[in-house]
């Protein structure tokens, strides 16, 4: 399934930048970084619930905005990419 991850986490602490960095530790787990605080996932149904429980035990959720979309599998159709971009073919080789 591949999925869009965004977040907006309350840095007017050192909580809140804590926990901004320990999100986007996680998600670069899961998949690629397309713009500050938003993440590309392609990942399976299990991974998924793994990925949304460990981000929900991580924000906190009086302070801080956590989005999922769904985008599905035919999300070549979906997406158009307009200007700069860093991001790479998710389903495609990456040789590192």
């Amino acid at each position: 399934m591949y999925i869009l991850v965004t977040y907006d986490v309350n840095t007017v602490d050192p909580a809140g930048a804590k926990r901004l960095r320990e999100v986007a530790k996680a998600c670069r787990n899961y998949g690629q970084r397309v713009q500050n605080s938003v993440f590309e996932c392609l990942v399976e149904p299990a991974t998924y619930v793994e990925l949304k429980d460990k981000l929900l035990s991580i924000i906190n959720k009086e302070r801080d905005s956590l989005r999922f979309y769904h985008i599905g599998n035919n999300y070549r159709a979906k997406i158009e990419i307009f200007g700069c971009t860093t991001s790479f073919d998710i389903q495609g080789e990456l040789i590192v």
